[in-house]
């Protein structure tokens, strides 16, 4: 007979991305995670086998939050421009909020693991492809209704706009001004000009 476990695992995934995304996945040791996840190894290793299934299923809860948060302002919000505004004043006001200067955790995986990793490489890229979906989307529905130039393709536009998100949460590994990225978004804005 399978046992119960006696934690929450969503509560135990929350732990996980918060020690990874402050030690980096090489950082973290398996001791680490036992005493910051607050269960025993053999229930460590009896849910998750070992440190990479646990990271993988880590990043896969913080992608699904993302995602959600996405899907839900776009949803929300109405004009393209004003959706697109939202969403990166979302991203900056997030990171700028982090007194640990942590960045994003896909992107911190993406630079140190994805490189050596091909899961992660697969996770990184498909995660990617979303949010630039999701600009495109948007872009292009703004492009429809005459609220952004068709000046450039709505594509090229979603991968610059993509881009420049990246650009943001790498900055805030290092920078807390938020004038920085104020600039940064006044000026990816005016790109839809």
């Amino acid at each position: 007979m399978a046992r119960t476990k006696d934690f929450d695992e969503n509560e135990v995934l929350n732990k996980a991305i918060a020690i990874f995304w402050h030690k980096g996945y090489n950082g973290t040791s398996m001791q680490d995670l036992v005493d910051g996840l607050g269960i025993s190894r053999s229930s460590l290793y009896d849910t998750y086998s070992d440190k990479h299934t646990l990271f993988i299923k880590a990043l896969e809860s913080y992608q699904a939050k993302g995602s959600a948060k996405v899907c839900t302002l776009i949803n929300d919000a109405g004009s393209a421009k004003e959706t697109i505004k939202k969403l990166l004043e979302l991203i900056a006001g997030e990171l700028l909020d982090d007194q640990k200067h942590k960045g994003c955790f896909m992107v911190n995986a993406e630079v140190e693991v994805a490189p050596h990793d091909p899961e992660v490489s697969k996770m990184v890229c498909q995660n990617d492809q979303q949010v630039e979906d999701a600009f495109y989307l948007v872009i292009k529905k703004g492009q429809e209704s005459g609220e952004i130039a068709n000046k450039q393709d709505a594509r090229a536009l979603a991968r610059f706009t993509f881009n420049t998100v990246k650009g943001i949460r790498v900055t805030a590994k290092s920078t807390t001004d938020k004038s920085v990225f104020d600039d940064i978004i006044k000026l990816a804005m005016a790109t839809l000009d």
